[in-house]
């Protein structure tokens, strides 16, 4: 039997097209996609989430081909990962993510080089949860340096989780706060 029991998902995209600057010759495309399933562990405490782990490997790459689909692979310049588990389970139950959700959107973008922030929570129904976007081959691209509000109305429900992933085509409109640049990165090891 599945640990995966998905109640409904969703898929937000924003266009920014200026910061109250010069529009940009393309606008910036965030998108986040997200899913919520139930919480097999909510209300108890679960000594092994290994598996859970290895199960949610699916649910990531479900939604990093979702939002690969929806911007194209060779747009994506920022990512992020983020979960809110509903008041009956706990931090670690969000924490399952990290691998998983990470190792599936870099798997579906061919594998960058840095790591992929996250942001987790633990609330209640209807919580909003800001995420850290930073850019994908190299984490201290300053200009890339950016946010995105993921949450659905009607979740978690105390006995479920939302997970998301969110990307995005290139950095902050109108950056221009100096150091390192994406045409600058040359060690190639995720950092700078």
């Amino acid at each position: 039997m599945s640990l995966i029991d998905i109640r409904k998902r969703s898929l937000t995209i924003e266009t920014i097209h200026h910061e109250g600057g010069p529009p940009p010759d393309e606008p910036l495309r965030l998108a986040a996609s997200c899913a919520v399933i139930r919480n097999p562990y909510a209300g108890r405490y679960e000594p092994d989430l290994m598996p859970f782990m290895a199960e949610l490997r699916a649910l990531g790459t479900l939604l990093a081909q979702e939002l690969v689909d929806t911007l194209g692979r060779e747009q994506v310049q920022v990512y992020s990962k983020a979960a809110i588990v509903g008041v009956n389970g706990e931090l670690e139950h969000a924490a399952v993510w990290h691998e998983a959700g990470g190792w599936a959107i870099r798997a579906v973008l061919g594998e960058p080089k840095a790591i992929v922030p996250a942001s987790k929570v633990v609330a209640a129904t209807g919580y909003r949860l800001m995420v850290p976007l930073h850019y994908i081959h190299a984490a201290y691209v300053r200009s890339h340096y950016n946010s995105m509000e993921i949450g659905i109305q009607d979740a978690p429900r105390p006995d479920e989780i939302l997970f998301a992933l969110v990307v995005g085509t290139g950095g902050r409109i109108h950056a221009r706060l100096g150091g390192l640049t994406r045409e600058q990165v040359s060690v190639h090891d995720g950092q700078r």
